[in-house]
């Protein structure tokens, strides 16, 4: 069962925001197999470093042995540098990765270094992207409706985990493989990687 679970493709729903001051990243629960709902509470938001956070849509598997890669690598150039890896050096490593062997996965890598806030795009053949913000996985299409029309450069912590949340429950709304809840985070030079809390969702959902 184990190894069946392994292969669980994830028709999934992420996203990275960029804000004054940081990025919000956020993925939803859900997990499918073809039109089957093989699992309501999957993880596809991964912290790999107090700066930097990763999204997964594809291949449960591959995705969760990305994230440990991607955390021992982080902590190792951590330990050997003394400071934190780039942004663009976490995702320049993670396109590597899957250029060198090609997982079924499409990722977010977002954090923040002395340059700002930033969100890569990777897909499965190690391409990376850079951009202001960037949705992943089958509810994509319906996130970029909410992030064309509600994103703005400059915003606040509170209006960009606003747009956020906005864009997955769009998407749990219209994608049948996204749902089941979501995890957000906030990523700031001054308090790192930082899960938002059920109350504060809570309190958000109330207001949309």
């Amino acid at each position: 069962m184990d190894g069946v679970m392994e292969q669980v493709k994830t028709g999934t729903s992420t996203v990275g925001i960029t804000f004054d001051g940081g990025v919000v990243v956020g993925a939803d629960h859900r997990a499918t197999m073809g039109h089957f709902v093989a699992n309501k509470s999957v993880q596809k938001l991964f912290k790999i470093a107090d700066n930097l956070a990763l999204t997964t849509a594809g291949l449960v598997g591959h995705a969760q042995a990305l994230s440990r890669s991607l955390a021992a690598e982080m902590a190792l150039f951590e330990l050997k540098r003394g400071h934190q890896m780039s942004v663009k050096g976490a995702a320049t490593l993670t396109a590597n990765i899957l250029g060198g062997r090609p997982h079924w996965v499409q990722l977010l890598i977002a954090g923040v270094d002395e340059e700002g806030g930033h969100v890569y795009s990777i897909d499965s053949a190690g391409g990376s992207i850079p951009d202001s913000y960037c949705a992943t996985g089958s509810g994509s299409p319906y996130m970029y409706g909410v992030l064309e029309d509600k994103f703005r450069e400059g915003m606040t912590r509170d209006e960009a985990v606003e747009v956020a949340a906005r864009a997955l429950l769009a998407s749990a709304q219209r994608d049948a493989a996204s749902g089941n809840g979501m995890d957000l985070c906030v990523i700031t030079p001054k308090d790192g990687f930082q899960l938002v809390s059920e109350d504060e969702l809570e309190t958000l959902f109330k207001s949309l």
